[in-house]
């Protein structure tokens, strides 16, 4: 199983930035394709950034250019920088983690961009 631990949401004006974290326990990080995934009431989970065991990234496209999403091996985190925030950013921000086709989700974190 792996545990993931979400942290940094809040509330912030259009234009400002945020930094969400996610720590990562139960397995090895090294392994695992991370990412984050956005959702806001009634409509599906939304894939926002992924970066796989290689350092590769992949982004949606509207929030290419503004978000970027690194790992930090030593620590077993992922965080996304989110810079120039739109309220149309507003969701909850879930930390994602895929092993051997198997998801594990974290609890949540709410992002709220005021116009």
């Amino acid at each position: 199983q792996v545990q993931l631990v979400e942290s940094g949401g809040g509330l912030v004006q259009a234009g400002g930035s945020l930094r969400l974290s996610c720590a990562a326990s139960g397995y090895s990080f090294t392994v695992l394709t991370m990412a984050w995934y956005r959702q806001v009431p009634g409509s599906e989970r939304e894939f926002v950034a992924g970066i796989y065991v290689n350092g590769a990234t992949k982004y949606v496209d509207s929030v290419e250019g503004r978000f970027t999403i690194s790992r930090d091996n030593r620590r077993n985190t992922v965080s996304l920088q989110m810079n120039d925030l739109k309220p149309e950013d507003t969701a909850v921000y879930y930390c994602n983690a895929k092993v051997v086709q198997r998801n594990f989700w974290g609890q949540g974190t709410q992002v709220t961009v005021s116009s």
